[in-house]
């Protein structure tokens, strides 16, 4: 890994900070923090020498005195990601970009699952998105301009939920509904005021478990409405409450069988040397998952110059269909199904807008316009799509 010596350095004497202060358990976490460049997150005019790789924020957008962002401190982040508890496999859904640093050292501790997320600023979504393209993560990490507060219902179950600023009680009961009922855990500051308290929420079949741990102070996990650019509702209804049993010792007792390593001598034993794990992968299922994405690939190529309505959307529950089967092959096969389901649902919403429009009796520029537009997101979508099963069928054809 060629980096800048000095930074290296305090690099390390961060870390060994965090460590010493038992902040920083996970070894496979403080690799993450070694091979993930924080400063490649932040844009040149707000990179500050003295404060990268020190245990405070970093500014990474500013509009205003009311209106800026930052990446959490160091210490924040290992009790965030640690709290989280996650897997090899683990599917993660991050609300709040935080310039995509968060994400990238999280795909560090789950490199078989997917990460998705929500933001609602459409700069910070772009910017994040410029980030984890020039690391090569926007195959493993995908953002959508989206309200935060609704989760992502459609691409249900998460293994994992993250919430990265400030969340009012009753607003999380919309994404403790999208957890995994097989031991899905959320990690969010809860909290009406300025002062909020980060807390773990297990998910045990409709039981859910909370244990609080400390308080912080956040941002409010939206500070941007942008509703020229899409349907933000600020204020969702609130859905039928979900009783939250404060136990920590039964979290503490579920979480502790999760294979997560922890270490009280992580720099001892760190060794800058990759440590790859051998993963035996089912041959037939490996046949299996490259037959059902060869199918959606046809089907696709088929629906780029498909005009009729009712073609398309058969079109798309036959992929749909294949991507159902594709749920349910071994996870260790890494298919990105969350992605390509997201990819489909703005294919399907693009050609209701489109019928919408067609249908429409008046006829002007505009509506003319509009139809184009959505025309020429539709084939980009569906393009992307095909290159994404693509890369999907080469990457698994290399397992073998």
């Amino acid at each position: 890994m060629n980096e800048d010596p000095i930074i290296l350095k305090k690099k390390k004497k961060l870390l060994d900070f965090l460590v010493t202060n038992e902040i920083l358990k996970d070894k496979r976490l403080y690799k993450a923090f070694i091979d993930v460049p924080l400063e490649e997150f932040i844009p040149l005019q707000y990179r500050d020498s003295f404060k990268i790789y020190e245990d405070t924020p970093n500014l990474f957008y500013y509009q205003n005195p009311n209106n800026y962002r930052t990446i959490s401190a160091p210490h924040m982040i290992s009790i965030m990601l640690q709290g989280l508890v996650l897997e090899n496999d683990d599917d993660l859904l991050i609300l709040g970009a935080k310039s995509g640093y968060i994400a990238a050292l999280a795909h560090h501790l789950s490199p078989k699952g997917e990460i998705i997320i929500l933001e609602a600023n459409s700069d910070i979504a772009k910017l994040t998105e410029e980030n984890l393209l020039k690391l090569g993560l926007n195959e493993h990490i995908t953002v959508i301009v989206k309200n935060p507060l609704e989760g992502m219902p459609e691409l249900a179950p998460w293994q994992k939920i993250l919430v990265t600023g400030a969340i009012k009680e009753n607003k999380i009961y919309t994404l403790l509904a999208q957890l995994d009922s097989k031991e899905g855990v959320l990690y969010a500051p809860i909290g009406e005021e300025i002062i909020q308290t980060y807390t773990q929420i297990l998910r045990i079949n409709e039981n859910f478990y909370g244990k609080k741990q400390l308080q912080v102070r956040f941002s409010p996990l939206m500070t941007q409405v942008e509703l020229d650019e899409l349907e933000l509702i600020t204020d969702i209804e609130d859905t039928e409450k979900i009783n939250i049993e404060i136990n920590p010792n039964k979290v503490e007792k579920t979480l502790n069988k999760i294979t997560v390593k922890y270490e009280t001598n992580i720099v001892d034993e760190f060794s800058l040397e990759n440590e790859e794990d051998v993963i035996l992968i089912d041959l037939e299922q490996q046949d299996k998952a490259i037959h059902l994405l060869s199918k959606i690939k046809s089907v696709l190529n088929d629906l780029k110059d498909e005009k009729n309505m009712d073609v398309i959307l058969k079109g798309i529950e036959n992929i749909e269909i294949q991507v159902t089967i594709l749920n349910s092959l071994d996870k260790k096969l890494g298919i990105k199904s969350k992605k390509i389901q997201n990819y489909i649902n703005q294919i399907k919403n693009l050609n209701i807008n489109k019928d919408q429009l067609d249908n429409n009796i008046d006829i002007n520029i505009e509506s003319l316009n509009k139809k184009d537009n959505i025309l020429e997101e539709y084939i980009k979508n569906v393009n992307n799509l095909v290159d994404l099963i693509l890369l999907e069928i080469k990457r698994i054809e290399k397992l073998k």
